[in-house]
């Protein structure tokens, strides 16, 4: 390891030591960016416009937080300093996306500002003492649970994109983990569609259940893509912890009691259309591109094996229908669906064949996958109707 010389300097009030690492610009890069996605734009706290670093020797630990998240990994570097400041984090990260890969010199001095040494070149960034920045909430009196990466991002991509936007129902704008001795599951409905997402091969030995937040669950669906690693997941009434790797992400849980899910799912559906997803999502898609831009609305009409997809918008005289073969035992029906409702379902899927479980055009139709899931793995996606024009 380099050898790094200090230099002390004695202020009226303060004895500054000046402090100096070096690290690789592209992993440092690397590990900003990810936990850069916390940041807000538009925070009302200037210090978390910043990242903090955190020097303590050839440890480098990064933090970014949004007071209701905080996001921290390590990184290794060469220095022999110890100290913590803030620094910004758009032109940090503007700078670095311009580098080649190559060690990069910071010197922390007096005067406030750190000096970036390249090999093209000298920058000036001002800093703010890193004591100011907020820490990551202490989870005491915890409940841990650990998960493949593989299977969170898979309960993450199944949901998230279910839940709700409405602020006066905060309980429906994340996703609910209920854990217990017999399965995972993870719920997200925002009244118009619901997704339960089960997973038997795995449990816990006590029961418990939280809301976890969109934008930590958003962050962490990216960082997963592609990783096979344990998920420890650590909680309790009012904080979750996920730590992988070197990175620990804790968030603030949503407050209040979760409604009653099961409760709104249809248990009798004797009416049952088994249809290729492919070619149900493309069909949906064409059809939709002709309905009302207000609605959204397409209708199903099924009988025998074959499906109608249709849809018009009356305002522009626009209108399309597509025939699809379809394996159905049931009554004939025709019911109408939001098309948008059903193209995130069916976009949310990984399989080749799904079935769609009706009773009355007026009640919920559940949507299921018939192939390509894992064992132990179960998907309900249920989706509320709209009343069909005359």
């Amino acid at each position: 390891m380099l050898k790094l010389p200090t230099t002390q300097y004695s202020g009226k009030n303060k004895l500054f030591k000046e402090m100096k690492f070096i690290a690789s610009s592209s992993l440092l890069l690397k590990e900003l960016q990810m936990i850069g996605g916390i940041i807000n734009n538009t925070t009302t706290l200037p210090i978390l416009e910043n990242f903090m670093f955190d020097i303590n020797n050839d440890k480098l630990t990064l933090t970014a937080s949004d007071l209701e998240t905080t996001f921290t990994t390590q990184l290794n570097i060469e220095s022999e300093d110890n100290g913590r400041i803030a620094l910004p984090a758009k032109l940090l990260l503007d700078t670095l996306k311009t580098f080649p890969d190559q060690p990069l010199t910071f010197l922390i001095n007096e005067k406030n500002t750190v000096e970036i040494s390249a090999n093209s070149g000298k920058y000036s960034v001002a800093y703010v003492d890193g004591s100011e920045f907020p820490l990551a909430a202490q989870i005491t009196d915890s409940k841990t649970t650990i998960i493949p990466s593989i299977i969170l991002q898979r309960a993450i991509n199944s949901t998230l994109f279910a839940t709700g936007n409405d602020d006066l129902r905060p309980v429906m704008s994340g996703v609910f983990f209920q854990f217990d001795t017999e399965s995972l599951k993870f719920i997200a409905t925002d009244a118009h569609k619901l997704v339960k997402y089960t997973r038997k091969d795995l449990r816990t030995d006590q029961t418990s259940e939280f809301i976890m937040p969109k934008k930590p669950l958003q962050l962490l669906k990216g960082i997963l893509q592609g990783l096979d690693i344990n998920i420890t997941i650590e909680y309790n009434d009012t904080n979750a912890q996920f730590r992988f790797g070197n990175s620990i992400l804790t968030c603030r849980l949503i407050d209040g009691k979760y409604p009653n899910y099961e409760a709104v799912i249809p248990k009798e559906n004797p009416n049952e259309m088994v249809v290729n997803r492919m070619q149900f999502l493309d069909s949906v898609r064409r059809v939709s591109i002709f309905s009302s831009k207000t609605t959204y609305q397409i209708s199903l009409s099924i009988a025998g094996a074959q499906i109608i997809i249709s849809a018009e918008d009356i305002d522009y005289s626009n209108s399309a229908e597509e025939r699809l073969n379809c394996d159905y035992q049931g009554d004939d029906i025709k019911i109408g669906f939001n098309s948008r409702f059903l193209i995130e379902m069916l976009n949310g899927l990984v399989c080749d064949e799904i079935k769609l479980s009706m009773s009355l055009p007026n009640r919920a139709g559940l949507i299921t996958p018939l192939d390509s899931f894992d064992k132990g793995e179960e998907v309900t996606m249920l989706v509320m109707p709209v009343m069909l024009n005359s």
